[in-house]
């Protein structure tokens, strides 16, 4: 085995009391950030680069601090990327009305244990994925990147001070924004205009204004943002004027009544195309997951001499994780059991669901830890599509439950429907959880392997981040559930539905629950859905045949037309900033040529994802904040927006003034990137690590 940054034994600490504090902090911050995201845009970001950075610029002022122990720091706070993925189902329990509230133990136990069995099932994987692997691993290599050239001068080079500078920059600027616009409400976040379409119909040109999703564009690249403006296009150029030329009345459609139709109709054929390309992007991976598993198995019946050959070849003990099994198991039984005994039932019933309950959990889990481990492999942790995974789990689960329901009676009333339709709910979020967190961990474990990292101190690391995220994510709904309502579960009537947040993949796995267990969704438009994926599909394999550049991956298309337009603008811009400044970067090197030339445009790249990274951090905490402010005024008898500078009047001036602090965003992210002063000493270390490798 080649161990590429330390191939000696050096006594560091690695995973310390300070660095697990830390770490545990940046977790807990970093997942109330992504739950605002992912249930605003139905998006996450990965948070291991921007902890690292972190954790360098705190760690640095320890004299003994080093690079293994900030990467202990980043692989538990990277569970706030990746655990905080359960929104993507849990709001649906409160969209059926079942809940009316996130219970605490009940959401913190089913997000620990299921993150945790992530951690487990990846554990057998890590030698077949990882160390005889030739995945590329992109995240896992950049953060690794940085935690090297960081470690420089302990951690006081100049890339590590030039990092941190770019994310608290990208921070401000997007909190800023943000405040002034969901705060103190000076500053629209999104405007529209509305074109009449033939005789009755109608649609938009839409334009948002969030610095967080520019941000999120400028990191998911052009070949995704070109697939959801194709997406955008199909819903809003194509399907909804048709539509709306159709269905409208005498007078001509309304903007409220073209909205209506979209949400109606228009979505589910969105639902339909996210639905088969999820089911396409597993069955292309089958094979290699397939063999993959057959490597892991193989590996882990080698002896126990071979394990100790190196400390960065160890493992958790088996007795460990035995143990660390055993009390996640009891843990599942208890979270079932809770949810089960709620409702009248017979305690034969009871058992019957939360056994299966927890069998689903964990025969699917370990298929869908491979699955998402290899294509967090090959394309990274944030272009693969969980919400794919979800999609196809909870229908597992529904149709397990339906047929447990069927046999016992359930749907005899109203109340039953419901019931079954929560269960299949509350079992896909724990396979959703799983999903999340292996996703991630394989991308942390060949970082730690690229700097010398030992993998069983990796692995409690990930343990820790489990459940310090699983900690913060039923507080931190319940704080946005309050403040904002989700689309279909406002918690008070006198709540603007608008300005709910949307939730889009809970909202999606919860139709198709319910269309599951009912009659009542109207399957026509999810079909369309299947035939405009399969011509994305056929598309995207007629693009890889005859150019290696350019792809349209048909998820992307999916969500562009799901997903709402104001929100997939500034995906799409910042896909195209990305794409543009990229090429300006690589023309200006080869103008300078010289030795070092491509190390310019690496430099500058990783101000560019830096900045970016900032940006969506900077949003996501303001709004947190805004939305406890909210909290506190509404329970102490305030009104819904207690920071509220201007009336209703000021709305259009607003909405300009969105308008120019958004473009003034992104011309700021072009410059911090194209101005970047190239540093000699930095590529040089550069070079030489590429060197080593």
């Amino acid at each position: 085995m080649k161990h590429d940054f330390m191939s000696h034994d050096l006594h560091l600490p690695e995973l310390t009391l300070r660095g697990m504090l830390l770490g545990a902090l940046i977790t807990v911050i970093f997942t109330a950030s992504n739950v605002y995201l992912g249930l605003k845009v139905g998006l996450t970001f990965s948070s291991s680069i921007p902890a690292a950075i972190i954790s360098m610029a705190i760690l640095r002022f320890f004299k003994d601090s080093n690079v293994l122990e900030n990467n202990m720091v980043q692989t538990q706070a990277s569970a706030a990327g990746t655990l905080s993925a359960i929104i993507f189902i849990l709001p649906g329990l409160l969209m059926l009305g079942y809940w009316n509230g996130f219970p605490f133990w009940q959401t913190f136990l089913l997000c620990a244990c299921g993150g945790s069995l992530g951690v487990l099932f990846t554990i057998p994987l890590r030698r077949a994925m990882v160390v005889n692997s030739d995945l590329p691993y992109p995240e896992g290599r950049a953060a690794a990147e940085i935690l090297k050239v960081g470690s420089h001068n302990g951690g006081q080079g100049p890339q590590s001070s030039s990092g941190m500078g770019d994310i608290v920059s990208g921070g401000l600027v997007a909190g800023i924004i943000s405040l002034c616009a969901n705060g103190f409400k000076v500053l629209g976040d999104s405007m529209s205009f509305w074109l009449p379409v033939g005789t009755k119909g109608i649609t938009q040109i839409p334009l948002g204004f969030s610095t967080a999703l520019l941000g999120a564009g400028y990191l998911i690249g052009i070949a995704s943002g070109i697939a959801i403006l194709v997406g955008v296009l199909i819903a809003w150029a194509g399907f909804v004027p048709y539509l709306t030329n159709m269905l409208a009345p005498d007078g001509g459609a309304t903007a409220k009544f073209a909205m209506a139709v979209w949400k109606s109709k228009v979505r589910f054929i969105g639902a339909g195309a996210i639905g088969i390309a999820a089911i396409w992007t597993l069955i292309t991976l089958i094979k290699p997951i397939i063999e993959g598993m057959k490597i892991s198995v193989k590996s882990m019946n080698s002896s126990s001499s071979e394990r100790e050959l190196h400390r960065m070849d160890t493992d958790m003990s088996t007795k460990s994780v035995i143990i660390v099994f055993g009390i996640i198991l009891l843990g599942l039984v208890l979270t079932f059991w809770d949810f089960v005994s709620a409702v009248p039932i017979s305690a034969g019933l009871m058992w019957t669901l939360v056994i299966v309950g927890v069998l689903v959990a964990l025969l699917i889990g370990f298929f869908v830890a491979a699955a998402c481990g290899y294509m967090a492999g090959l394309i990274g942790t944030s272009a693969s599509p969980i919400s794919g995974i979800g999609i196809l789990a909870t229908i597992i689960s529904s149709l397990v439950v339906y047929f447990i329901a069927s046999e016992n009676n359930l749907f005899a009333t109203e109340a039953g429907v419901q019931f079954a339709t929560a269960m299949a709910i509350f079992m896909t979020s724990v396979v959703i959880a799983i999903a999340s967190i292996s996703n991630d961990n394989l991308q942390d474990l060949k970082t730690g392997q690229l700097v010398g990292a030992t993998p069983w101190r990796q692995q409690i690391a990930l343990l820790l981040g489990s459940v310090a995220g699983a900690i913060a994510i039923a507080p931190v709904l319940n704080l946005l559930y309050q403040a904002y309502g989700f689309t279909g579960a406002l918690p008070r009537a006198e709540m603007d539905p608008n300005a709910a947040l949307s939730a889009p993949q809970a909202t999606l796995m919860t139709t198709i629950a319910q269309g599951i267990f009912s009659s009542s969704m109207d399957w026509n438009y999810i079909l369309i859905g299947v035939g405009v994926g399969v011509v994305a599909i056929i598309v995207n394999l007629i693009l890889k045949s005859t150019t290696a550049s350019l792809t349209l991956p048909p998820l992307a298309v999916g969500m562009g037309i799901y997903l709402p337009p104001t929100l997939e603008v500034p995906l799409i811009l910042g896909s195209f900033i990305s794409y543009f400044v990229g090429r300006y970067l690589v023309a200006r090197a080869k103008m300078r040529a010289g030795e070092l030339a491509e190390y310019d445009v690496e430099q500058s790249n990783r101000r560019g994802v830096l900045f970016a990274s900032g940006l969506i951090v900077g949003e996501s905490l303001i709004g947190v904040i805004i939305a406890v402010i909210i909290v506190l005024s509404v329970t102490t008898g305030g009104g819904e927006s207690p920071l509220e500078l201007v009336g209703p009047d000021f709305e259009s001036t607003a909405q300009w003034l969105g308008l120019l602090a958004f473009i003034f965003s992104g011309l700021y992210l072009v410059r911090r990137v194209v101005t970047h002063k190239f540093n000699k000493e930095e590529a040089l270390a550069m070079k030489a690590e590429q060197e080593q490798q």
